[in-house]
């Protein structure tokens, strides 16, 4: 399974205004809800799995599973994230919603690198130079939104939401 290009451009029509919706205080509370939790962050991953790992295509962004080994246990993990393409490498925003702390797959992802994403094999690394790490933000904005208040929200806490490249492994 080929992992589809994401260009980072600005949402249209009903994906705008989807994300629109996802954009305003009620989504951001709905998204970082259990129930959001427990079905978005666990359960689409098993879902996609059964569908060629995917979302469906009525849905306004592109995710993809990410399958990292649990940093306490070594166990599998499976989360599924939205993404865009930089050039050959694919970036990951681990925003969690803007929630307090970093979401656990990317803990994960740092401890042991080599992970899965979409069916395919990729080496993690933090993005610390900070004009990249401004660029891949910014085009990360343009390609989804909620981006932006997500980063608010996480301020509140004191958290800088990271940026994740994934690098293809050969």
């Amino acid at each position: 399974m080929t992992l589809p290009y994401v260009a980072p451009e600005p949402p249209r029509g009903v994906n705008k205004l989807m994300l629109k919706l996802l954009d305003t205080r009620l989504g951001g509370f709905l998204e970082r809800s259990l129930p959001f939790r427990l079905i978005v962050w666990r359960l689409a991953p098993r879902a996609m799995a059964l569908i060629g790992g995917r979302l469906p295509s009525f849905m306004p962004l592109a995710a993809g599973v990410l399958e990292t080994r649990d940093a306490r246990n070594g166990n599998p993990h499976r989360r599924a994230a939205v993404y865009f393409n930089d050039g050959e490498n694919v970036v990951l925003i681990p925003s969690k919603g803007g929630m307090a702390t970093d979401p656990h797959w990317l803990e994960n992802a740092l401890a042991s690198p080599e992970v899965t994403f979409g069916g395919e094999r990729f080496r993690a690394e933090l993005v610390e130079d900070a004009d990249e790490r401004a660029r891949l933000i910014e085009l990360g904005d343009a390609y989804y939104p909620p981006y932006v208040s997500y980063r608010a929200h996480a301020a509140r806490y004191g958290r800088r939401i990271p940026v994740l490249r994934l690098v293809p492994r050969m």
